[in-house]
């Protein structure tokens, strides 16, 4: 089962806290300090925007598709690089990113707010040999985005 209020709570937290954090950056620093997938400040921003919203997708389908749940894992095989690639984050109006980023979670809250309990144990195919439950996704969430914003802040605090 999950805590839908302290799932919804703890990414509104991190949302909060992070926000006027990245508003300020300077372009310079968003732009050109790169982390360990060589990806900028805005490319892991956009990255998590990308997992948002698939995030979103896949709680909508696992509520009314039959389970196990086929829809494709936009991260394998690199794909992930290809989405922020294609999308151009590296270019993206630093203002409208931040935005959709904070407006893609405060959406994603208020979906998780309304899953249907009764479905929190069906399965999307994530990979070969590998699924997890629309509970376990929505329970991950927040872990998997305060690791790319433990990166940011890495980069943040990183001695030019």
């Amino acid at each position: 089962m999950i805590n839908k209020p302290s799932v919804t709570t703890e990414i509104i937290s991190i949302l909060e806290a992070w926000y006027p954090k990245l508003t300020i950056l300077p372009d310079d620093l968003i732009t050109q300090r790169r982390n360990s997938q060589n990806r900028t400040i805005k490319q892991i921003l956009g990255h998590t925007i990308d997992s948002t919203s698939n995030n979103i997708h896949r709680i909508v389908h696992l509520q009314y598709q039959p389970s196990p749940l086929v829809f494709p894992n936009y991260a394998t095989f690199g794909n992930n690089d290809r989405w922020i690639a294609i999308q151009d984050y590296q270019n993206e109006d630093w203002n409208n990113l931040t935005l959709l980023w904070k407006y893609s979670l405060l959406h994603l809250c208020h979906v998780i707010g309304n899953v249907d309990d009764s479905k929190l144990q069906n399965e999307w195919l994530a990979g070969p040999d590998e699924t997890a439950t629309l509970e376990e996704m929505v329970n991950d969430f927040s872990r998997h985005l305060k690791l790319h914003l433990s990166e940011i802040d890495d980069l943040i605090s990183k001695q030019v």
